[in-house]
């Protein structure tokens, strides 16, 4: 409100009282985005992430699907992003009392994990991933077996897209909360999920079969979400921030097409005296009569020179090509591998602007984002879960004689952008003490043990076969020569 002074000035000079309000507002906010004359007002300003989901999720995920099926880079991003995060699959590797019959035993069992028979471990972790980015959330269903299944330990998992949770169910159980599907108990710990009994999708649930869910406890659930936001109980598509920008470029491109259509054609627009043409009247009148509307000129030979009647005008139009097209399209490209998170190259295959500098720049930023989620998300939220039911299965089975569930993971290795650098540079830190020969050999995805116990294997081999000397000469690229006479010394 106006002060004493703002009044007094402003009977004196009204223009300058108010510019003094205004002045005295505008030094009271430090922050001008939070100036009320912004009129920009955020919709459901406040709003949780839960109730940010419970309104725009479902929305987001099916339109996210509809960009990775019709849309070949949103594809091509999911892709590599897949690729980049799993691979060919995250190794778990147990580190306990009991680990080479562990080991062993995970090998056998994650051929045979999948209940739905589909696919082996590495196979339903890429899947998880995939899932994740497209559709913001995953579960892994937990499925115990019997001993006389015929299996190396009595479990299952079996993948689920999120549809299956019943986000329709709202409401209380036993003194519990239930928001969208998830139970909550009085410690705001998930104690269990209602899931359909079949995919709510299914052409067998619209043929007259009502679909119902049931609580499945939640222990027998792996949730997987990227929690982006503190209390984020549901995830939401990775594409979210650039479904819209995407779709306004596909809308562009479709628009420029149906011009470069328009721009191959000729048409002659006559006027004047028509009568003496040849051709016929494009229409009659139903009586045999000729119609006055306009007259069809037939084909236009190239080169030919046609007599026309006199008094007619005519006017050629065609179509002029728009600049431009080219360099707003990738614009909008960039634009949308950042929104979601991978090179541009990757995104669109396109290498044209980059040189190894920039490549090499690009690439150790996004090898941070892509190790960020593997173990931040993937391997504490989906694969330590999955081993420590491993564990607990074999122990029931009385494979192991302990729940030790002690386990590395050794994400796929990284190419080397330029080898014979990358490769010194390693030297030089393991040289200098700054790195260890183990940690450089778990950077590029192998097991430290795996790769000594094959190293002391090849050199008892190498010593066994009395070559070992001729071996290490060759790595020292100073095999002794013989002597210019050619007579040993």
């Amino acid at each position: 409100m106006p002060n004493i002074l703002d009044r007094v000035v402003g009977w004196v000079s009204p223009r300058a009282g108010i510019a003094r309000y205004f002045d005295r507002q505008r030094l009271a906010r430090a922050y001008e985005a939070a100036s009320p004359r912004d009129p920009w007002r955020p919709r459901r300003a406040g709003a949780s992430a839960n109730a940010d989901h419970q309104e725009d999720a479902r929305t987001l995920r099916i339109k996210a699907r509809a960009l990775v099926q019709n849309v070949p880079y949103i594809r091509a991003g999911l892709e590599g992003l897949a690729a980049a995060t799993v691979g060919t699959g995250i190794m778990p590797r147990a580190t306990g009392r009991e680990k080479e019959t562990i080991n062993t035993l995970f090998t056998a069992w994650s051929k045979v994990c999948d209940a739905d028979g589909r696919l082996d471990y590495f196979g339903m972790t890429k899947a998880a991933s995939v899932a994740i980015d497209q559709d913001g959330e995953v579960m892994v269903r937990l499925r115990w077996r019997r001993p006389t299944d015929d299996l190396p330990v009595p479990l299952q998992l079996q993948l689920l897209e999120i549809d299956w949770l019943d986000d329709t169910r709202d409401g209380t159980y036993n003194g519990n909360q239930i928001v969208q599907g998830i139970e909550y108990n009085l410690l705001g710990a998930v104690a269990a999920y209602w899931l359909w009994d079949q995919h709510p999708g299914d052409v067998s649930s619209k043929r007259g079969r009502k679909a119902q869910s049931k609580r499945v406890p939640a222990k027998e659930i792996i949730h997987l979400f990227n929690a982006e936001r503190p209390g984020q109980g549901r995830g939401f598509t990775r594409f979210a921030p650039v479904i819209t920008r995407v779709r306004d470029l596909q809308l562009y491109e479709d628009a420029e097409l149906s011009r470069k259509n328009l721009e191959t054609r000729l048409s002659v627009l006559a006027s004047g005296d028509m009568s003496a043409m040849e051709n016929p009247a494009s229409h009659g009148d139903g009586g045999g009569a000729q119609a006055t509307g306009a007259r069809d000129l037939g084909e236009l030979g190239g080169g030919t020179i046609f007599g026309m009647p006199a008094g007619m005008n005519f006017t050629v139009v065609e179509p002029k090509a728009a600049p431009g097209y080219v360099d707003y399209v990738k614009y909008n490209l960039h634009l949308i591998a950042a929104g979601i998170g991978v090179p541009y190259e990757m995104l669109t295959g396109d290498m044209s602007g980059v040189n190894f500098s920039s490549a090499r720049v690009r690439l150790l930023d996004f090898r941070r984002a892509v190790q960020q989620t593997q173990w931040l998300v993937l391997i504490p939220k989906l694969l330590v879960p999955i081993h420590a039911a491993f564990i607990e299965a074999a122990f029931l089975a009385g494979k192991i004689t302990s729940r030790d569930t002690s386990v590395d993971f050794s994400p796929p290795k990284w190419d080397y952008v330029n080898p014979e650098q990358d490769v010194k540079a390693d030297q030089a830190e393991i040289g200098a003490g700054l790195s260890t020969l183990s940690e450089k050999l778990r950077q590029r995805g192998y097991n430290p043990d795996d790769v000594m116990a094959e190293w002391k294997s090849d050199f008892d081999k190498l010593k066994q076969l009395g070559i070992l000397e001729t071996m290490l000469f060759m790595q020292k690229g100073n095999l002794p020569t013989p002597p210019a006479d050619g007579k040993s010394e």
